[in-house]
């Protein structure tokens, strides 16, 4: 097996797998062996989605994370979500199949530079999308997802001023539906950022009938033209209880493969980026495969850790969150 210093280099564990193996056969086998739990995000590949416990957006995944019974938890997904389960279950051994599964979105805001723009505004509360590091989330007053954004920052008094970050794209659109005016932090998802506006709406006049749906950190003028606008779970529920047939998809592509088994009959079309591709995958989420999933389980390695100063720190915004999606019944 690799050193722990190759492993830090490579980001996974780079071993030979014999090519008769069963890996669905051989992961099921690993996960009754060490008591795991394999949590999948939507955005993952179909295989990794098929084997998973759990399938989810961050709201479910972190709520699936705090209350798991599994000794290990094999977060499929990316380096922030690994986090927050760690953060969520610090006792449990949390796994990532490949360590260098980052974050655009949350790439664009270093915590200490988000340290010094939170100092500007000392009377305000901040709240962070789940989309963030672990530090950022420790600086932070609550986290939130797209799934109850809106109804977090209604949870507030009207006269409270707010932070938000680091997605100015689901900011916007959040200050948006609340009527609130919130400082935004610059940030945004590479992914969502890059569909193109012209391609939809060239895609839209060959399937008339179909609806345009779209994750609200696209931007503005992509949202503009959308018939429903929600999380990836929304997305989802959307496609089940629409009477349409057809559905032009702008959110990670990774979606299409739970709504084409919730929907044999419904058609589904990726919305095209503003680059040469068809779709639009997020290159850290399909870092991900199948073979570095059964290594990680086989070897308990690549781990997720986080300091334990962070984990008190980031764990009290979580919770926060928790409490009042629960209470909304989210």
């Amino acid at each position: 097996m690799d050193t722990l210093e190759e492993l830090n280099r490579k980001g996974f564990i780079d071993e030979k797998i014999d090519p008769t193996l069963d890996l669905f056969v051989e992961i099921e086998k690993l996960k009754k062996e060490k008591n795991a739990i394999i949590l999948a995000h939507y955005y993952q590949e179909p295989d990794i989605q098929d084997i998973a416990d759990y399938i989810g957006d961050s709201l479910g995944l972190s709520q699936e994370a705090a209350k798991t019974e599994a000794d290990v938890i094999v977060f499929a997904g990316v380096h922030f979500m690994a986090e927050t389960a760690k953060i969520l279950s610090p006792d449990k051994t949390v796994l990532l199949p490949d360590l260098k599964a980052g974050c655009s979105l949350a790439d664009s805001c270093p915590p200490h530079l988000f340290k010094k723009f939170k100092e500007k505004y000392p009377d305000h509360v901040v709240i962070t999308y789940v989309n963030c590091t672990a530090e950022l989330k420790a600086l932070s007053d609550i986290v939130c997802t797209s799934t109850n954004a809106v109804q977090i920052v209604e949870s507030l008094p009207k006269d409270q001023k707010i932070i938000f970050g680091p997605d100015k794209n689901l900011g916007a659109w959040v200050a948006k539906k609340t009527g609130r005016d919130l400082v935004l932090w610059n940030g945004a998802c590479m992914v969502h950022e890059i569909f193109s506006r012209e391609k939809i709406t060239k895609l839209k006049e060959r399937h008339p009938n179909a609806r345009f749906i779209a994750h609200p950190e696209c931007e503005e003028a992509v949202l503009k033209m959308a018939d429903y606008i929600g999380s990836t779970t929304g997305l989802l529920n959307y496609t089940v209880k629409s009477d349409a047939k057809e559905f032009i998809v702008a959110t990670e592509s990774g979606i299409i493969h739970q709504m084409e088994k919730a929907n044999p009959d419904k058609t589904f079309i990726p919305a095209p980026p503003n680059n040469s591709c068809a779709c639009n995958d997020c290159p850290y989420m399909k870092r991900n495969t199948l073979e570095k999933l059964y290594l990680c389980l086989k070897n308990g390695l690549p781990e997720v850790t986080v300091p334990a100063d962070i984990i008190e720190l980031a764990r009290k915004p979580i919770a926060r969150m928790l409490e009042i999606s629960a209470q909304l019944g989210l």
